[in-house]
């Protein structure tokens, strides 16, 4: 079989997420009011500038303290059928705080098509960042939606490319799990006939993977 040189340089687009912050733990609290005298009610004294009020806590626990192993968050037979060809191990994206950021990929050229997917981890310091987040991403997204039932809240678009004739095709699945967010990028190309995968296979491909990395989400539970 001849052989094609390959002539789209395809890159994993990651976007790195900066809301990376340690939450801690402030509490408050009163003297306990000194024996009241006989007959005499005494007034609890507090120090001054301290508060009366109940203790309370000044940010709330995170649910997921550190983002699980990527490249082990897709099983190997999707692995495979999405990625045919690939070795199944993956290749983690090196980060610099990999509690907080991680992001595995596979690709490969199996005859003439051509398949990558990344999938990636960001851990926020709470649910309200994560979601803000994933607020911002979405509304720079256009063309994609809403899909139902996965993490609190999970969004999906699929997009054409054309470059030098040869076109591309990529999905991006956005997920927001509690403090978490799940992004995964799914793309493909023929390199025979220059034509791009079907929407219908990319979309449900980047959704089936998503569902195994937000399922994979438990081994960072707090």
């Amino acid at each position: 079989m001849r052989s094609l040189p390959l002539p789209l340089a395809l890159t994993a687009r990651l976007t790195p997420v900066a809301v990376l912050a340690c939450a801690g733990w402030a509490l408050s609290s009163g003297p306990a009011a000194p024996p009241a005298s006989a007959g005499h009610p005494t007034a609890q004294k507090t120090p001054p500038g301290s508060s009366a009020a109940a203790p309370s806590s000044s940010a709330a626990a995170k649910t997921y303290t550190t983002a699980p192993a990527p490249c082990s968050a897709v099983p190997a037979g999707t692995v495979k059928s999405l990625v045919p060809g690939a070795k199944t191990a993956g290749k983690e994206i090196p980060s610099t705080d990999t509690a907080l950021r991680r992001t595995c990929s596979w690709n490969a050229l199996q005859g003439y098509d051509y398949r990558w997917l990344d999938v990636s981890f960001e851990i926020s310091e709470s649910d309200q960042g994560a979601k803000k987040e994933y607020e911002q991403r979405v509304a720079e997204k256009s063309g994609g939606g809403v899909v139902p039932g996965l993490g609190d809240s999970a969004y999906s678009v699929v997009n054409l490319t054309t470059e030098d004739g040869q076109q591309t095709r990529e999905g991006v699945v956005l997920v927001r799990a509690a403090n978490a967010l799940v992004v995964v990028t799914y793309n493909g190309s023929d390199f025979e006939n220059k034509k791009a995968p079907g929407t219908d296979e990319i979309n449900k491909g980047a959704i089936k993977a998503a569902k195994s990395a937000v399922a994979a989400l438990g081994a960072g539970r707090n």
